[in-house]
């Protein structure tokens, strides 16, 4: 015994620490030597000092990577384990055995200041191109993009609504045609002809009133909203030419190529790049979760005023959809609980403000 206490207090001691037996939650003050090459847990504790607990060559011991100031772990070949704080000794050690000083994780701490200015760097570039390259981008896209796109895209939104949330549109005939024959009153009157755009009637389930516009220019229009608008035709047309007015600014398909740049720029440094990208811009999965901005939305209320006089019918009709929203569904706040319709009160009076301003022009542009 005298010989390992001696051979444990020469420089080959390591660390101390505790020892847990296998399986055990058990502690045991101990210490960590090496003996002749082979590490040796020998015991601290009272009654039993020097005792061997543990022992073994390095090459049948893990020993756990350095992570800051959490406790080492020795993991011998019988499955007791040694635990000590003294990181610095465990890596003393270690780098005596030419095994390298820590981990990686410990490495990176290490260069916690270069980290912090490559962070700060990082959130700076990506800034950026969120702020001015991807604009620019996605502009571009839009000019080159062929038409096939905006068609499969919205091919597989609709594909997907159908089988998901909307279903049949339970409105009569009669009501059907009368609202598609004055739709198509002034479809002829935006970009490309009534050709051009194609008026869908559903069901909206849980999307409830509302009315959208895929990039493709095929509209959908819920019997909810029908419903709501009671016998307001000139409302529900006023609706759908705000939604010609996105598919004509190509407003859907520029926040899809946004949401797409946005998701390529997370992908390129998380992986697999190719697969999420695609499947943004195929299948315009993402398309409903897009919400226009402002500005988008206001390009497009302009020219549903626009639309509705060229048509001969009252420009201002889309203002008393934001009445219904106001009244029906107590909607009074700066934005609407339809997602894609924000600022309900502003406007409102920024369509009757255009409308009056259109009227004004009338003579001396009629004939």
């Amino acid at each position: 015994m005298s010989t390992v206490s001696t051979l444990a207090s020469d420089p080959a001691a390591i660390a101390a620490g505790l020892w847990h037996p296998p399986h055990s939650s058990r502690a045991i003050p101990a210490r960590l030597v090496d003996i002749g090459g082979s590490l040796t847990v020998l015991s601290d504790e009272d009654g039993e000092k020097d005792k061997r607990l543990a022992w073994g060559i390095r090459s049948d011991i893990e020993i756990s990577s350095r992570v800051g100031s959490i406790p080492r772990r020795i993991v011998f070949g019988n499955e007791s384990v040694f635990e000590t704080s003294d990181n610095d000794a465990v890596d003393a050690y270690l780098e005596s055995r030419g095994e390298g000083r820590s981990g990686f994780v410990h490495r990176l701490e290490i260069v916690r200041p270069r980290m912090i200015a490559f962070a700060v760097a990082t959130i700076l570039l990506a800034s950026a191109i969120y702020h001015y390259a991807l604009p620019a981008l996605v502009e571009v896209a839009v000019l080159v993009t062929p038409p096939v796109v905006p068609e499969i895209m919205s091919a597989g939104t609709l594909k997907t609504l159908d089988q998901t949330t909307l279903g049949p549109s339970k409105l009569s005939d009669d009501r059907r045609k009368e609202i598609a024959e004055q739709f198509e009153a002034i479809a002829a009157h935006a970009e490309g002809g009534a050709g051009r755009y194609r008026l869908n009637f559903r069901d909206g389930g849980l999307i409830g009133p509302n009315a959208f516009a895929l990039p493709d220019g095929n509209l959908i229009l819920t019997d909810q909203l029908v419903d709501l608008a009671g016998g307001d035709t000139e409302m529900i047309i006023g609706v759908l030419g705000h939604e010609i007015g996105h598919v004509e600014y190509k407003h859907s398909l520029r926040q899809l190529y946004r949401a797409a740049g946005v998701a390529g720029l997370v992908m390129l440094i998380a992986g697999d790049v190719g697969s999420g990208v695609q499947d943004v811009l195929t299948q315009g999965g993402g398309l409903l979760a897009l919400s226009y901005s402002r500005s988008a939305e206001s390009q497009a209320d302009r020219r549903s005023v626009e639309l509705m006089q060229a048509a001969g019918k009252d420009p201002a009709a889309l203002s008393r959809f934001f009445d219904l929203l106001e009244t029906k569904l107590d909607d009074h706040s700066d934005t609407s609980m339809l997602s894609t319709h924000p600022g309900t009160p502003e406007r409102k009076q920024a369509i009757l403000d255009y409308a009056d301003e259109l009227r004004g022009r009338r003579p001396a542009s009629g004939g």
